[in-house]
């Protein structure tokens, strides 16, 4: 999901003069746009939408995945039905998708003279990203199918309906999940994940983060709250809320531009920040964008849930 580089104090009063009330709109636009254009890839709840195919009897032989998550299932399921993905930097390293054709590049829209020139059988997509260039290869019958991760149940799910598709054996990759994941326990901590300073940014339990964190023994400060934040499933905070939450854990999570510190350090010119129980307590940690805000890959998820053991 980009986050906004260190911006200006939070605004504090709702009487604001003209051109603070224009710098504050700017902002909530920006960071809309910018982590939408995230959130969607991955899926990114406690509902998910009925993903849409066509053709659903057909077996695949020839998958082109639009997103990172479902080219990295598609890849564990059976590497050899994958001809085509998507240009995420999640893959640049990985030599298991090295030689496979690229069709698009970055956040840039696939290019559907691309997808179409590797004749797939399925192309995967992303509800709410994908729709406009996969409703185009809809109306050149080529079957389609979108997904929208936003639960962890969701997740195995989507595993079960695509090894469907391809004829693949679901079941290693979904004890492989298992793992990911502690043995239920009672909260004895509570948790404020922070993705954004201005506005303050939080997941509710309508968002990936939020219904991941349920899996572990703590307790989401901000997984009841509503708002009228542009993001689905995630609420703005003011100073104050952070404050009177005050929770034990902090996670704050940078975008995929971000150094390791940006967010950080940008939280720490708050006045607040130091009155924290988490910060008296050195119990503020840094975590990346994939996995635990925008799922991205399987190993990314492994990765934000090993994280999670460790601190809580």
């Amino acid at each position: 999901m980009k986050l906004p580089l260190p911006l200006p104090l939070p605004l504090r009063s709702l009487r604001l003069c003209g051109s603070f009330k224009n710098m504050y709109n700017r902002y909530i636009s920006s960071i809309f746009a910018i982590l939408l254009s995230f959130l969607l890839l991955a899926c990114s709840t406690a509902s998910t939408q009925q993903p849409s195919a066509t053709n659903t009897n057909q077996t695949a032989k020839k998958v082109v995945a639009l997103s990172s998550l479902a080219a990295d299932i598609i890849s564990q399921l059976d590497q050899t039905k994958l001809v085509g993905i998507s240009g995420s930097k999640l893959f640049t390293d990985n030599p298991q998708f090295q030689k496979l054709p690229r069709v698009n590049e970055g956040q840039n829209p696939p290019n559907l003279e691309k997808i179409v020139a590797l004749k797939p059988d399925l192309v995967i997509g992303a509800e709410g990203f994908s729709n406009q260039i996969t409703d185009k290869l809809k109306q050149l019958g080529i079957p389609v199918y979108l997904t929208q991760i936003k639960t962890w149940e969701s997740l195995q799910e989507l595993t079960k309906t695509l090894a469907f598709r391809i004829d693949a054996d679901p079941q290693p990759l979904l004890n492989r999940y298992k793992t990911f994941l502690p043995e239920k326990q009672s909260p004895t901590l509570s948790t404020l994940v922070l993705v954004s300073r201005q506005p303050i940014l939080a997941p509710n339990k309508n968002s990936w983060a939020g219904d991941l964190l349920e899996k572990f023994p703590t307790t989401n400060l901000a997984a009841s709250l509503q708002g009228s934040s542009p993001i689905g499933g995630y609420v703005t905070l003011s100073a104050e809320k952070v404050l009177q939450a005050n929770p034990d854990v902090i996670i704050v999570v940078n975008s995929p531009q971000q150094t390791d510190a940006a967010l950080l350090d940008s939280l720490k010119k708050e006045a607040f920040w130091k009155e924290l129980k988490a910060t008296k307590n050195n119990r503020v940690y840094v975590f990346d964008y994939y996995g635990l805000v925008n799922p991205g890959s399987i190993d990314a998820i492994e990765k934000a849930c090993k994280q999670l053991k460790q601190i809580l």
